[in-house]
């Protein structure tokens, strides 16, 4: 296809498509002639990729480039390939590490990785934002005067590698790498906000079960 029909299926203007050619963002098309080039399926996949990253997820393009840099990246193996592409998201800050509620909390999160056998997440601690992420969360509720501890984090923990099995489940049924590690990077966009609104919605119901309307 031209460039008008790429832009026409994919729903971005040929301007912005040709600013992510210029940006590595996609790939150039097969040359024609000196003024045209031709685009395919492949071409039309990405594109709508980026689209999710950048005006769904609001991932910034330089981030965008990195983590589709990692995405296409053959010479690494694919557990490397989705974790590098993963970190890449935006992430919380680095804690102060001499403040004692951080230290605290990193008791308690290598408490919990302890308690599930979790060892590949021990292992990745020093590099991990999500390992941060939890980090700085507990932290929160330390500060607070809550003792969100491992054994309050377990049972959650539990549910959450429920979710990780499903998400990897469902990752396998698409035929090629590229496309499982994109359905990845789209989960961490997509399906956290969608998580996040079912646990809404699920407490919604259960405080209403409990506690009615009225009181």
């Amino acid at each position: 296809m031209r460039l008008a029909e790429l832009s026409e299926r994919s729903g971005v203007s040929t301007a912005t498509i040709k600013y992510y050619l210029r940006e590595g963002l996609l790939a150039p098309g097969r040359q024609i002639n000196t003024t045209t080039a031709e685009y395919d399926e492949e071409h039309l996949r990405r594109l709508r990729l980026i689209r999710a990253m950048i005006q769904v997820g609001r991932v910034p393009v330089a981030t965008v480039k990195e983590v589709l840099g990692h995405v296409d990246d053959d010479s690494l193996p694919r557990a490397i390939r989705l974790g590098a592409a993963m970190w890449a998201l935006p992430q919380v800050p680095e804690p102060d590490q001499d403040d004692e509620y951080v230290q605290a909390a990193h008791q308690e999160v290598t408490a919990l990785l302890d308690q599930l056998g979790w060892e590949n997440a021990k292992q990745l601690t020093t590099i991990s934002p999500a390992y941060r992420s939890l980090v700085v969360a507990v932290a929160a509720f330390r500060r607070l005067g809550y003792g969100f501890g491992a054994e309050l984090l377990a049972p959650y923990a539990e549910l959450m590698h429920r979710t990780a099995v499903l998400d990897l489940d469902n990752m396998e049924t698409y035929p090629s790498q590229a496309e499982r590690i994109e359905f990845a990077i789209l989960g961490a966009i997509l399906n956290e906000p969608i998580l996040q609104a079912l646990h809404r919605l699920a407490q919604e119901e259960e405080s209403t079960r409990r506690y009615g309307f009225d009181e």
